[in-house]
């Protein structure tokens, strides 16, 4: 197991190139699932999720293989439609690929991810609108079964938009019979990433990026390549960083219409930016100033962003306030943002942040994605060595963010270590 140790106090400055977005490929790597052949995905990240997603389509006989940031996938020689909980289990992006293997085989049988059920829960999207495509769905031992002879068009709308589910219809309309239409569609940069790539491999697809997408049903599809679109939360992670750090610094790249809320929260908060087609330089300020943030779907404040904006509202002269909307309870990060001095109090789903106290290196433990990542910012400003344990959570979604705080100038490694 890898940890990271982070010696603060560094300004950042230079420059680094972002990566593919990890959301997006998760969506890319199951669509190649509706046509038989060979596919190859520029600007991949080499992330865990990633490799996930690999081993669990090799466990369906598909070929992947990452090299250089370009992913090569082949698609010809399915030999099972089974998504096993083993991997499942890892990566919720996993029920992905439910849509895609019961529109092109006419049967899926896809683990529930932990924790989910029946009722009011993101996983009931994606059934009910397979339902509402014809197709029968069961439970058998925590798994998911997928039957149609052929799905069929339908109108389908979402109580609240779902990324996922809204990927996983889309998909599975493609080779529907008839038309499809979805209301309540997520907007994401990714949903629509995903449905320009099923639109190269021959999807007749209108309404990407609004909230009604339409969909023609079509008999077959053929394999195409696509260039990733760059991470936005990546991106807005290294802006943060770069602010608390009191730096400058450009991050190339990117696709700065994708974060606009984030871009315009950093200069309520003071930063200088200076943005052009696909790169953002951003120049802190002497003191940041406290901004309030609510998340909301896209295109609001992500709530992918939030565990980053309480670090950096830590170091800025005030009381300010995030309010966690889509995840009422993604707070994991206070208790152990705390242990490095950090003054947040949490009341149902707003969390008061008392800036400007300053911070001290600690051992420090990861419980999710962007907690972690949260935590490592915060070292960066803290005085003294910050740990930070069970980075394992962070590898899931940043690829190499140490080799890039180091290009920056920060003072970070990961070693190895036997503390869980």
């Amino acid at each position: 197991m890898d940890k990271f140790i982070v010696q603060g106090g560094t300004p950042l400055n230079g420059t680094v190139a972002i990566s593919g977005a990890k959301n997006a490929t998760l969506e890319l790597m199951p669509a190649a699932l509706l046509a038989p052949g060979a596919y190859q995905f520029t600007n991949t990240p080499n992330i865990r999720d990633v490799w996930t997603m690999s081993r669990l389509m090799a466990s369906m006989g598909v070929h992947c293989e990452l090299n250089d940031n370009i992913l090569h996938i082949n698609t010809a020689n399915i030999t099972s439609q089974e998504a096993p909980y083993s991997y499942v289990k890892q990566m919720r992006a996993s029920i992905h690929v439910l849509g895609p293997l019961v529109a092109r085989y006419g049967y899926a049988k896809v683990s529930l991810p932990g924790g989910c059920a029946w009722g009011p829960r993101p996983v009931d999207f994606h059934l009910k609108g397979l339902e509402k495509l014809g197709a029968e769905i069961t439970l058998d031992g925590g798994y998911i079964i997928a039957r149609a002879k052929r799905l069929r068009g339908a109108n389908i709308t979402f109580d609240i938009a779902s990324v996922g589910a809204t990927f996983n219809l889309m998909a599975a309309a493609t080779l529907a019979h008839g038309r499809t239409v979805i209301n309540n569609a997520a907007i994401e940069p990714e949903v629509t990433a995903a449905g320009r790539l099923l639109q190269k491999m021959g999807a007749q697809i209108e309404g990407l990026g609004t909230p009604t997408i339409t969909i023609e049903g079509c008999d077959n599809l053929k394999p195409a390549n696509i260039e990733t679109i760059p991470d936005r939360v990546e991106t807005g992670t290294l802006l943060v960083a770069v602010a608390m750090t009191g730096g400058k610094a450009t991050l190339t790249n990117t696709n700065p219409y994708h974060l606009a809320v984030v871009l315009e929260k950093l200069e309520e908060a003071g930063c200088e930016l200076d943005i052009r087609a696909d790169e953002i330089t951003l120049t802190a300020p002497d003191q940041l100033k406290p901004v309030d943030v609510v998340t909301a779907v896209y295109p609001g404040f992500p709530t992918d962003m939030q565990a980053q904006w309480m670090s950096l509202m830590t170091c800025a002269a005030g009381t300010s306030t995030v309010q966690e909307t889509i995840y009422k309870d993604r707070f994991s990060h206070v208790p152990e943002l705390a242990r490095l001095g950090c003054d947040i109090h949490v009341s149902e789903n707003v969390a008061t942040i008392r800036g400007g106290k300053g911070l001290t290196g600690a051992t420090v433990m990861s419980t999710d994605l962007r907690a972690s990542v949260a935590m490592v910012l915060a070292g960066l400003v803290a005085q003294g060595q910050t740990e930070v344990l069970r980075i394992y959570h962070l590898d899931r979604g940043y690829e190499s963010l140490e080799l890039k705080l180091e290009a920056l100038g920060a003072s970070i490694r990961r070693v190895k270590t036997d503390q869980l």
